[in-house]
């Protein structure tokens, strides 16, 4: 305090008045208490950072990692030099008591932001530290974490309310509920958020990574990050689509991470035979068609039982439609099963059909039902797209024809 007063007697030398003198040592004081701060809080945020350093070389741990990238160390050095300013400020105002009030109020404000500033670097060093921990680093992480926040937010807006007026802090608590409506109006969309993001944690409905389509928005991708607001959805474009959170409970999506999770992706099309193409087949074509290695067997097979059933009916052979007859479209539609069971990037474990759907007026669908072992999307459709260019190919071998739209001349395409 010494000092302090031949700074103001070093004034009073100069010839300046009682009154002036002590502004100019206020404002002295205050300029070498912000220099000190600063060299104070550089040289422990320094200081710390070394010894956080070599702590981090040691441990096996990332949480300290975190805490370095996430700046809680250096939000901690703001609160030690926080400290200094605050036991300064009587020293410095001894001779203004109301700008020592004002001083005071700031710093204590000053105070409230410092520490949630310190919480919300802690709050993102553990929330990045639950996302190397695989068995929930696909949760909604982020919407607690913003939660916490939120709360944080509030109670630090209520003290910091509180200093400003003087007014107690029960007194605005209970402010604060008898205007509950408002605050339930203005917050809606994050109260909406955080029940959709407990019920999509707790149902295991979206994590993240997980390829979701919701038609209603345009998403159709990865989900990439869940908070308490909004998901963020980047499509296969590279595009990114953000939608309400509670969109997940309120809207229905597809989420493909079951077909991921089993054992194959569904291959789910057909082809459409022209009807007038289909017929009963004589013994001849048969003979030709046995040339085709995988249904050589099953025709001979089926040409006994055939001909064992005809001879005890009595059928009357010298028209085709009598008895029990091969048509080209069965055989066609038993080559594309023993087709699809011969390769082996299809998962014989799973439903495996070729079926004949109801005609329409194009023609006679024939679709394949099958599951691919690969399931990522480019190879899935390789897979697909090699599949029918086989089958369209061997269409004409059975004598059959596949339906295309009549061409600009007015013929139709064979």
């Amino acid at each position: 305090m010494k000092n302090f007063n031949q700074i103001y007697n070093f004034y009073l030398s100069l010839g300046l008045a009682d009154d002036y003198a002590k502004y100019a040592n206020m404002f002295t004081l205050l300029l070498l208490l912000l220099i000190v701060i600063y060299i104070i809080d550089f040289t422990l945020w320094r200081f710390l950072l070394n010894i956080v350093t070599k702590l981090v070389e040691k441990s096996k741990t990332k949480i300290d990692d975190l805490l370095v990238q996430n700046r809680a160390v250096r939000n901690f050095t703001h609160l030690l030099s926080y400290i200094i300013a605050l036991e300064s400020v009587p020293v410095i105002f001894s001779e203004f008591d109301y700008l020592e009030k004002l001083a005071l109020k700031l710093l204590y404000i000053t105070g409230v932001v410092l520490v949630l500033i310190l919480i919300r670097s802690l709050l993102h060093s553990l929330k990045d530290h639950f996302r190397t921990i695989p068995r929930i680093k696909d949760k909604p992480i982020e919407s607690y974490i913003q939660v916490l926040m939120i709360f944080a937010w509030i109670a630090g807006f209520v003290l910091s309310f509180g200093i400003v007026t003087g007014i107690p802090i029960w007194q605005l608590v209970t402010t604060l509920g008898a205007a509950s409506a408002i605050i339930l109006l203005v917050f809606r969309d994050t109260i909406l958020g955080l029940v959709a993001s407990i019920q999509v944690s707790a149902n295991d409905m979206v994590r993240i990574g997980d390829w979701i389509t919701l038609e209603k928005y345009g998403a159709d991708g990865n989900v990439i990050e869940i908070n308490l607001a909004t998901v963020k959805v980047q499509n296969f474009d590279n595009t990114v689509t953000t939608i309400p959170t509670y969109a997940l409970i309120s809207d229905s999506f597809k989420n493909w991470r079951p077909m991921q999770e089993s054992g194959g992706r569904r291959i789910k099309r057909s082809i459409i035979i022209k009807q007038e193409n289909i017929k009963f087949l004589t013994n001849e074509e048969l003979e030709s068609l046995k040339k085709i290695q995988l249904i050589k067997t099953y025709i001979e097979q089926k040409q006994a039982d055939i001909e064992k059933y005809n001879t005890d009916v009595k059928a009357d052979k010298s028209l085709l439609i009598n008895g029990r007859n091969l048509t080209n479209v069965g055989l066609f539609r038993k080559y594309i099963s023993l087709y699809l069971q011969s390769l082996s990037v299809i998962n014989k474990d799973m439903t495996l059909m070729s079926r004949q759907l109801a005609p329409t007026p194009q023609g006679i669908p024939i679709e394949i039902y099958a599951f691919s072992k690969d399931k990522r999307w480019e190879n899935y459709e390789y897979i697909m797209a090699d599949i029918f260019d086989h089958v369209i190919s061997a269409v004409t071998y059975f004598k059959l024809n596949t339906f295309e739209l009549l061409s600009t001349s007015g013929t139709e395409k064979k």
